[in-house]
């Protein structure tokens, strides 16, 4: 297994390179990687590998959700709030029942097994979007109008959806004694109880983080253990209480930024640097379980029944975006952010061939030729589209990001001490601020951002509050903070 982890990182990163180079996600160089070194082609994964392969792209997969979790803003989810419900289901079910329709007249097989087709092509992969919106939202882009928020939400959320359809579906075609409405009761009680059982830990990792100054890097470490926990809770209560439990691992990352926005920007950065490796985990993982040769045997047909139905998902997905302040452009960026399918799908593709379906065979098949052919055509759409439709906002906050990344400025509530005199002093006052600077060619004044700290000299029978404060302004092009001061933590 060991060479198996050096072929991911080794040949992942060779391909997320070439693909960059020609302007093209990365991922999809990863994806391709995935399918060429899988058992189904060249068979250079060991099988203890593929053993595991989903408990690692599981992990990989709640990195950046996390990630996610700690960029989703209150005030920008009461904005998409109504339309991010209305994307979570519509969307789905508009592409469903296309399926339902044609594919018994092109695939020649019956309206249930049409239904649990369509219900596992319904989903968008949250594996593809979600890191692209990031990505969107780390360089301010659709800022404004909160257009990767409202994705990143709504396709969290249509994965629950479409997966309790599923079982519906599949309990139907067993013959068994299915109750619709309360397998449809469990979709609200799902994502509840998976909100719930974020807000709790996430408020007691707050508390906890508030009290002891631990390093960023164990912080990180403890919220993401506590977020495979929650994924073990939904395994632990299936069949029983219905919980989706990735929708708690962003709810953790919510929690924590609505409680201590310095806190969560801090576990935010560390994350980031620990999804290059999952990232390679993830999407090189993902195209190892996809077969190219039963993807194959889906042909013509179908293409054409994952085409029809990815229109009807485009017109449910613009009936959503109805009466919304976007623009043609941006319910464009939109419908096309709704077309990469992955992780469901490589996920439950197999179910109904284990369970018997008659028609399992071509399920799996469709729903592999769906992986190929809509993750890398909707990662390049999203990218092309993206980079020309969302805009930046006129002074955006993650200017103000960026620039305490690369200066590796503390928080208000972080303890520093001079490396010059060996004092001890506290962050108090953290403020962004805009200064005019002369333009060296023009001679005109534009707008740097610039972050101004407070700091307080913490000394012996003095109360905090009192005693000797002093202000610090730090700029693009000013050295690291750490060359000047050391940032103390507890552990």
């Amino acid at each position: 297994m060991d060479l198996s982890i050096a072929l991911i990182i080794l040949l992942g990163l060779g391909a997320d390179y070439l693909f960059k180079r020609i302007k093209l996600p990365g991922l999809i160089g990863m994806l391709i990687i995935g399918v060429l070194a899988g058992p189904y082609v060249l068979n250079l994964m060991s099988p203890d590998m593929m053993k595991v392969s989903g408990d690692f792209r599981k992990i990989a997969l709640i990195v950046i959700l996390l990630r996610a979790g700690f960029e989703l803003r209150r005030d920008t989810l009461n904005r998409v709030g109504r339309t991010a419900l209305l994307l979570s289901a519509v969307p789905a079910v508009f592409e469903i029942a296309a399926v339902t329709w044609f594919a018994p007249r092109l695939l020649g097989i019956s309206y249930i097994e049409a239904a649990i087709l369509g219900s596992i092509l319904g989903a968008v992969s949250p594996a593809v979007v979600v890191p692209l919106m990031i990505d969107f939202m780390d360089r301010g882009r659709g800022a404004k109008k909160g257009i990767p928020t409202l994705i990143l939400a709504a396709s969290s959320v249509d994965d629950v959806f479409v997966i309790v359809l599923f079982t519906i579906f599949l309990g139907m075609y067993g013959g068994g004694q299915v109750n619709i409405w309360a397998k449809l009761a469990e979709i609200p009680v799902s994502i509840t109880l998976g909100i719930l059982i974020g807000l709790i830990p996430g408020y007691f990792l707050y508390r906890l983080f508030e009290k002891y100054d631990w390093r960023p890097p164990k912080r990180t470490l403890i919220v993401l253990g506590v977020s495979i926990v929650l994924t073990w809770i939904e395994k632990k209560c299936e069949g029983h209480v219905p919980i989706a439990s990735l929708l708690g691992v962003m709810a953790i990352g919510f929690i924590i930024l609505e409680k201590s926005e310095p806190i969560a920007h801090i576990m935010s950065q560390k994350l980031k640097k620990l999804w290059v490796f999952a990232e390679l985990l993830l999407f090189v993982l993902v195209g190892a379980q996809v077969n190219i040769h039963v993807a194959l045997d889906a042909g013509f047909m179908g293409s054409l029944v994952i085409l029809i139905g990815l229109v009807f998902r485009s017109i449910g997905t613009y009936l959503c975006l109805m009466g919304t302040p976007l623009t043609q452009k941006e319910r464009l960026f939109t419908i096309v952010s709704y077309i990469p399918k992955a992780t469901v799908q490589a996920a439950i593709g197999a179910v109904p061939l284990a369970y018997g379906v008659a028609s399992g065979d071509v399920i799996l098949a469709v729903a592999v030729l769906s992986i190929l052919l809509t993750a890398p055509i909707g990662a390049v759409g999203i990218m092309f589209l993206g980079e020309r439709i969302l805009d930046y906002g006129a002074k955006s906050p993650y200017k103000f990001k960026e620039l305490r990344r690369k200066l590796e400025l503390p928080r208000v509530g972080e303890r520093i001490r001079c490396r010059k005199d060996g004092s001890l002093w506290k962050v108090i006052e953290e403020r962004e601020i805009w200064l005019e600077e002369q333009n060296g060619k023009k001679g005109l004044e534009h707008p740097v951002p610039a972050i101004e700290l407070r700091l307080w000299r913490e000394e012996k029978d003095i109360e905090p509050g009192r005693g000797q404060t002093t202000y610090r302004i730090y700029k693009q092009g000013d050295p690291p903070f750490t060359a000047e001061w050391e940032i103390i933590y507890d552990w």
